[in-house]
């Protein structure tokens, strides 16, 4: 029997990244950000999403990746500790992946981007990188910023 999950997809430069659906609160376009003094470097600042703060961080930064200098959209993502903005180049699609292309995470990746990932998804003509949510937010965690 396949397997399908839907993943809600997104860029940092040229590389395709995704979460699955169910973890997706909502995306929305650029929201003013608010610095938070001491924060660690991938932390970007806070954003006020309907009367709730919500930490918002560099996913490329967070992955050692290079961004595209241009206002960032939001992926809102629920995790443990409540919700938490993800700061991506592009939205992509909400796309249906079969479990049978699933890999382990590359050797090739930087360790920063492997360490949150949980494998990747071959689709046509690229890899869709499937991030684990609770991992790449851990540094927010570990900062007390909840």
């Amino acid at each position: 029997m396949q397997v399908v999950q839907q993943i809600c997809t997104f860029f940092i430069g040229n590389q395709t990244f995704g979460v699955s659906v169910s973890q997706v609160q909502e995306v929305i376009r650029y929201q003013p950000i608010t610095p938070v003094p001491l924060a660690p470097g991938v932390v970007e600042g806070m954003i006020n999403l309907r009367g709730q703060i919500v930490i918002a961080i560099d996913l490329g930064r967070r992955l050692g990746l290079s961004r595209q200098p241009s206002d960032p959209m939001n992926v809102v993502v629920r995790t443990a500790a409540g919700a938490v903005s993800l700061l991506v180049d592009k939205i992509g699609d909400v796309v249906e992946v079969d479990e049978s292309s699933f890999e382990p995470p590359p050797p090739t990746a930087p360790p920063e981007t492997r360490q949150v990932l949980l494998g990747v998804y071959k689709l046509e003509g690229r890899l869709l990188h499937l991030l684990d949510t609770e991992k790449v937010c851990q540094v927010q965690l570990e900062a007390g910023m909840v």
